[in-house]
């Protein structure tokens, strides 16, 4: 990881307005604002937990100290802090993976820029219906993300389970294609990941991202019938930003302060179920 010091900016005065909303304006917004007093704006999209939660620990905390002001815009899904840090309204956003970063490159062209790793959500295998995944009906229903970076990761949690097997593609995007193996004969349905947990009393299993899980009240500790294993990860949530904005300073420096020990505390601390597990 590199860490850069901040360097004051005394600016006379920068005109830059940006219009800030959580579906993403068609804006030129400036990679970042400055104030006469050498503070560096930057506006940052983010899921509301944990990623908005740690991220105005740093506002609070320690952002000041290092020349920034942070704000933070949320977004209850997954596609538009791509499109809003696509089109200027955001100087980055912070929600996603690696694999699901990478499938939207692919499928819209973003030339994005991703810092390491900040932190892992462990996705879950949730039900109201059954205690056990023994107890999974014959022809159960089961939910899976309908994203096919989130959907390949639910599959192969199901798959670790015993309860599906998978044909060697690979590609790490898995699809209900690649089922190799059924005992049970689930049948699947691919949902939203986000609506996921609205969905949960009407599926025998969901598998739902760790972040929604916490926003619906679950305990992955407690609550999910299966977890995946934070070790050797690969889908640790980080900081993204645009490819030409990769050395900007002020980013440069959020980044580091989001790998500092201070947020790896805060974490640990914040989220002591395991629910959330700092990734450096």
């Amino acid at each position: 990881m590199r860490t850069h010091k901040l360097l004051a900016i005394a600016v006379a005065a920068i005109a830059a307005t940006t219009v800030l909303t959580a579906c993403g304006a068609n804006t030129n917004a400036t990679t970042t604002t400055a104030s006469s007093g050498g503070i560096t704006t930057l506006t940052i999209g983010a899921s509301p937990t944990p990623h908005a939660v740690i991220l105005q620990y740093v506002q609070d905390n320690l952002a000041a100290a290092h020349g920034l002001n942070i704000k933070i815009v949320q977004y209850s899904d997954y596609v538009l802090p791509n499109k809003a840090l696509q089109d200027g309204t955001l100087n980055g956003n912070y929600f996603q993976h690696l694999p699901y970063l990478e499938s939207q490159e692919q499928q819209f062209g973003y030339k994005f820029y991703a810092f390491p790793g900040v932190h892992i959500e462990p996705l879950g295998v949730y039900s109201k219906k059954v205690t056990s995944l023994a107890d999974v009906p014959n022809g159960g229903l089961v939910g899976v993300p309908n994203d096919p970076a989130n959907e390949g990761r639910a599959l192969k949690l199901l798959a670790a389970q015993g309860l599906i097997t998978l044909k060697d593609t690979g590609s790490d995007d898995a699809t209900l294609l690649d089922i190799a193996t059924n005992p049970k004969n689930l049948k699947f349905q691919e949902i939203a990941a986000e609506q996921l947990t609205r969905s949960l009393p009407d599926l025998d299993l969901a598998v739902i991202n760790g972040n929604y899980a916490i926003e619906a009240g679950l305990n992955p500790a407690k609550d999910a019938l299966a977890l995946e294993s934070g070790t050797n990860n690969p889908y640790a949530n980080m900081l993204v930003v645009r490819e030409a904005d990769k050395d900007n300073p002020a980013l440069v420096e959020l980044n580091a302060l989001l790998h500092s020990d201070q947020v790896k505390q805060f974490i640990l601390k914040t989220w002591p179920n395991g629910a959330v597990i700092p990734a450096f």
